[in-house]
């Protein structure tokens, strides 16, 4: 910081001045008016040059200068200023300190932060390929805003309070304009659950309990974080008050999904082994050859339909009625994705999606109850596509039954899937035949069951 002295005391200089205005809030040109204003642009422009600091210039005339709207509003200086004047308890020398960060630190990767809706253990941190997932202290995420000393003094603070300690899958996206506005309906792209699904799907195979994104946030750390209270799903709890009588409070609206600390270890562990696992399929799509670049988008798209489901289910009994059935046909589409193979043919395709289904399951009873669903589910399908009235109602259980099973169809897929160019499909058409079953099918489940299970062991495999 002494390195950077002189800016940091016409900060000071500034900041005495401007701190004495009127206490309502001032204009950008008012700010920029008061004395010693020019003092600061000059020492930012000598301790931050445009070479290594492009975004904090903007052409004025024609020439490049310091961009007053950064310094000012993104630093977080002119509500600093503003705080002063209206008599807040502000720590000056904390702010300059901030500012001097703000224009000379390294420019910030800009991010995209998922937040979920599950609660995970404090100190949270395990990596998924490009993505992270991290619970953020207080602390941390006061770090990830332009002036961390103006924490508890502003409006601000109060948002940060709604996600301390909240679950969100962040990752770089150099890419991204970080804004102030809302960014779940952002139509630059697809949809957040969709583009981050090679993150999200481990935790989905982990635990049944329903996961959803419920806000993405755009974040520069240090620069900007476009949190919108309004965009964080929150609920009121009555609590037993300090003197006696409730207390309401608003909280940030959790599911059902919840990791206990002492089950930390052990989704880390999975989230590697699955991570490893679908990195591996999705290197086929890059790859010449026609099986392997097919099955890197099969997974994809049951991927993708998987979490369009999901995203519209806030628990097993809250589905509308009038989108069972499109909730119901995202599930059936992710298993036929993964059980149809590339040689097959158009007839007995229903067929073959059901021995295949079942040869996926270690225990008889369990292979009967697969094909069973997934019968029903089939049949469900074709009378919706073809404009058939489905004469069973598809109700809340069924629904809830037809999704347990598509998760335990892609974790085993995945589990099982050849590396090499093979296809699973054949190995599971003779394994309904018994043929190859407890070398192909049966050990390497039982394997990884073992060594990486899930939150809740399947029962097929623990009762063989």
């Amino acid at each position: 910081m002494s390195k950077h002295l002189s800016l940091r005391e016409a900060v000071l200089s500034w900041l005495e001045y401007a701190g004495g205005l009127s206490p309502t809030p001032q204009s950008i040109v008012v700010l920029m008016l008061q004395p010693h204003w020019e003092d600061v642009v000059s020492e930012v422009a000598a301790a931050a040059p445009r070479e290594e600091h492009p975004d904090l210039y903007t052409r004025v005339d024609g020439d490049w200068a310091p961009n007053p709207l950064t310094l000012l509003e993104e630093s977080g200086l002119s509500a600093a200023a503003r705080l002063i004047a209206q008599g807040a308890p502000v720590p000056v020398s904390e702010v300059a300190d901030s500012f001097v960060t703000f224009c000379t630190g390294p420019a910030p990767i800009t991010e995209q932060w998922l937040l979920l809706n599950g609660t995970f253990p404090q100190g949270t941190r395990i990596p998924l390929g490009r993505h992270t997932l991290q619970t953020f202290t207080a602390d941390e995420l006061r770090q990830t805003v332009p002036m961390p000393a103006l924490s508890g003094l502003e409006p601000w603070s109060r948002d940060l309070g709604l996600i301390t300690g909240a679950p969100f899958l962040h990752a770089p996206d150099p890419g991204r304009t970080v804004t102030r506005r809302p960014t779940w309906f952002d139509f630059t792209g697809p949809r957040a659950e969709a583009q981050h699904w090679q993150a999200l799907l481990p935790l989905m195979l982990w635990d049944s309990e329903l996961l959803r994104v419920d806000s993405v946030f755009t974040v520069a750390r240090g620069r900007r974080f476009d949190l919108n209270p309004r965009n964080v799903p929150t609920t009121i709890r009555v609590y037993e008050g300090r003197h006696g009588g409730e207390e309401e409070v608003e909280v940030r609206d959790t599911g059902e999904f919840h990791v206990p600390a002492a089950c930390l270890p052990a989704l880390a562990d999975f989230c590697a082994a699955l991570s490893a696992k679908i990195d591996a399929v999705m290197a086929g799509a890059t790859h010449d050859r026609k099986i392997v670049n097919r099955r890197a988008r099969r997974l994809e798209r049951a991927a993708r339909h998987l979490l369009a489901a999901y995203q519209r289910t806030y628990n097993d009994d809250g589905v509308w009625d009038v989108e069972a059935d499109e909730l119901h046909l995202d599930y059936v589409i992710a298993l036929e994705a993964l059980l149809i193979s590339p040689n097959d043919k158009r007839e007995g395709i229903a067929d073959n999606i059901r021995s295949r289904a079942a040869a996926l399951f270690l225990a008889p009873d369990h292979q009967e109850e697969a094909t069973e669903i997934v019968r029903r589910a089939y049949k469900a399908r074709s009378a919706y596509v073809h404009g058939d009235v489905i004469k069973d109602q598809i109700g809340q259980e069924q629904l809830r039954t037809l999704r347990l099973l598509t998760l335990q169809v892609i974790l085993r897929w995945l589990v099982l899937t050849p590396s090499d160019t093979d296809d699973l499909a054949p190995l599971l058409d003779a394994a309904a035949q018994d043929t190859g079953r407890e070398n192909h099918i049966s050990q390497p489940l039982r394997a990884f069951f073992t060594t990486t299970p899930p939150r809740n062991r399947p029962a097929d495999v623990t009762a063989t």
